[in-house]
């Protein structure tokens, strides 16, 4: 178990948007960061970083919380394991107690599968650089690719040896279940008679880890080195609870930064590409392994930048195959630009055919929109053929149509207007009518999906504000971001002037926001209805009995999720309004600090106010199901004196709520 005083240390050093800038492309805005969500698929940025309260809110899904949240959130870390990311990635030391077994156990099969894929990470590149014959079949393949020993282990190259079992003994040997191994995919485990048999998948193959964004082994890769014929060339991890290899980009941990960085990734095929590429120098570029390009795969990319670069081989037929990757890329609302390599080459055998200055001159010199590339391509096909040419303008126009934003729309139809030589007219005529058939395919698809409903009146529609609710999280808010400050408070008290006739006096004192706070709803003994806001008052309350101030950080840090949330999420709504054009109708923000007593006071007096209103609708409710019960002789005597109680209370009620909005009257 790692010690407090470690988590501690991590809590101080880790900057929340450097955590999650690792993952999300952030931009300035105000104050705080911007970026879009990597949670949903959004194209206007809704998520929300504030370096000063250092954290985090997703307006798309209302998460949030503090950098420990978003590694939980987002790479699915558990607690602990977000500790030791970030104790890494800040190079503090864990220090650690002994775990007992109960809490050994507690590591669920997901993590296992993680701890035996990263074993096996370890293992394969052990044995290509320090046993004789990793050294001699693996490390000689990867020298004779070009691969330099520091680039092998940047991306943990491996070879797993071509023995039945080699692999699956020494994980055994250390420990690891075979239910893992089996289900992550490494050992192949065949139950036939009395005996079960395992074999490793990957015998005989030079390995390539496929690492999550955050660094994490999801599955492998391997390539076979001998001329077998039945056996495939690459081979890959199966699907898996931590494997799915449509959401995955080779490269994707390597590259990000560099990414986000240049603003710009570049997509190629293989593993044996993405290498090459960072060995001349170009980082920013991942591999869609081999398989189509998907809608998951390319919102991972999206969320560093918006710019993708297709690098296609010289092979034809397969940049024809490829060409669905392009209209995928523009759906998603993301520029998209095309190179090709000379005939017979790709980016692996380029890179290494020449220098890192040839290599970065060629791809800026040679990038072009996507509408070149396609015609360049295809022309060719259509020749003087008006059939032909007629449908490669309407290929091209189907393009265009699934760009999501109507001005990049028109200035790609008039640069295929000017390309083509046709009329402007009527490419758009014919792109309304693929929008609009899209438009239609897309809702008769969502009627079929939806569950038919019974029909709604108006007056069902209308949402019921709970003005309970609603103070109860105003309270939370003040608390939250002014109860540490000492401000001036009013309070009017029964006097008599010189004459003896009844008065008010002002009486003005000094005390703290929280301070006040707790001791009005204390003497009301108000609790709160809402179980969330309950559970953060209490939270709060019991820092000012420790501390005496409230600490915004230990209560984002709190283990108890349901406080870190509901704190973040009204820090979060705070840092919105900043940046909004509008402000709150009772409150300017930038005034807050000037009335802070009006804003304690008001706060407290509506709750009042709410509440005996509540109490009076519920003495009246209660006295009418009296009158009209039906009562015996004996019983009516009683009936009528709770009666007269119910009206003496509504009466006392009634004389409070007067008083309450005297005080009211007096604080507006």
């Amino acid at each position: 178990m790692i010690t407090q005083q470690t988590i501690e240390r991590v809590f101080e050093a880790a900057r929340v948007e450097e955590v999650i800038g690792e993952f999300v492309q952030l931009k300035k805005a105000g104050s705080n960061f911007k970026g879009l969500s990597p949670f949903t698929d959004e194209r206007t940025p809704s998520f929300m970083v504030s370096p000063v309260k250092q954290i985090w809110k997703d307006f798309s899904t209302g998460k949030g919380g503090n950098a420990i949240s978003f590694l939980m959130e987002h790479e699915h870390f558990s607690y602990p394991e977000a500790i030791r990311w970030l104790a890494k990635k800040y190079n503090i030391e864990i220090e650690e107690t002994e775990q007992s077994d109960e809490q050994k156990e507690q590591i669920n099969e997901r993590e296992s599968m993680f701890l035996v894929s990263k074993f096996a990470k370890d293992y394969f590149y052990d044995v290509l650089m320090n046993t004789q014959k990793g050294r001699a079949i693996g490390l000689s393949y990867f020298k004779e690719r070009g691969f330099r020993e520091d680039t092998i282990e940047k991306f943990d190259l491996g070879y797993c040896k071509d023995e039945w079992d080699n692999f699956t003994k020494a994980a055994l040997q250390k420990g690891f279940d075979i239910k893992y191994l089996k289900s992550t995919g490494l050992t192949i485990v065949k139950e036939g008679g009395e005996k079960v048999r395992t074999f490793d998948r990957f015998k005989g193959r030079v390995m390539f880890p496929i690492h999550s964004m955050s660094g994490r082994i999801l599955g492998f890769g391997g390539r076979i080195l001998t001329n077998d014929k039945k056996a495939a060339k690459y081979l890959n991890s199966p699907e898996s609870d931590i494997y799915h290899k449509s959401k995955i980009l080779y490269g994707i941990y390597q590259a990000k930064k560099e990414i986000a960085k240049q603003d710009n990734c570049y997509l190629v095929e293989g593993y044996t590409d993405v290498i090459s590429f960072h060995q001349s120098g170009i980082e920013n570029v991942v591999a869609s392994s081999g398989t189509a390009l998907t809608p998951e795969q390319i919102r991972l990319v999206h969320r560093l930048t918006n710019n993708i670069t297709v690098l296609f081989d010289g092979d034809a037929a397969g940049i024809r195959a490829s060409l669905r990757g392009i209209d995928l890329i523009l759906e998603q609302g993301m520029n998209v630009k095309v190179i090709t390599f000379p005939d017979g080459e790709d980016p692996d055998s380029f890179a290494k055919s020449h220098s890192d200055a040839e290599l970065k001159r060629y791809l800026e010199e040679n990038a072009q929109d996507f509408i070149n590339f396609k015609v360049s391509l295809l022309l060719n096909d259509a020749k003087n053929d008006p059939v032909k040419k007629a449908g490669l303008i309407r290929d091209i126009v189907t393009s265009i149509s699934k760009i999501p934003d109507g001005i990049q729309r028109e200035v790609y139809v008039q640069e295929c207007a000017r390309i083509m030589d046709i009329s402007e007219q009527v490419l758009f005529s014919e792109l309304a009518q693929l929008i609009h058939k899209g438009a239609k395919t897309v809702e008769r698809n969502t009627r079929k999906a939806e569950p038919k409903l019974q029909p709604i009146r108006k007056e069902q529609t209308k949402q019921k504000v709970d003005s309970l609710l609603l103070l109860e999280k105003e309270i939370i808010r003040i608390l939250l971001l002014y109860g540490n400050e000492e401000v001036g408070f009013v309070n009017w008290v029964n006097a008599h002037d010189k004459h003896g006739r009844p008065i008010l006096e002002k009486e003005e004192y000094l005390n703290t926001v929280s301070n006040e706070l707790y001791l009005n709803l204390q003497e009301d003994e108000i609790e709160f209805t809402n179980d969330v806001f309950r559970v953060v008052y209490y939270e709060i309350i019991h820092q000012l009995n420790q501390d005496e101030k409230i600490s915004i950080d230990k209560l984002i840090a709190n283990e108890d999720p349901t406080i870190a949330m509901a704190v973040t999420n009204i820090l979060m709504d705070e840092e919105k309004y900043k940046l909004s054009d509008w402000s709150r109708k009772d409150i300017i923000i930038t005034e807050v600090e000037k009335i802070l007593p009006k804003l304690v006071t008001d706060a407290i007096l509506n709750l009042r106010r709410v509440l005996i209103e509540r109490k009076l609708t519920a003495i009246v409710t209660e006295g009418q199901e009296l009158a009209n019960q039906p009562q015996e002789n004996e019983e009516q005597l009683e009936k009528e004196n709770h009666y007269n109680e119910l009206k003496e209370e509504v009466i006392n009620y009634l004389e409070l709520k007067k008083l309450l909005y005297e005080k009211l009257s007096r604080v507006i």
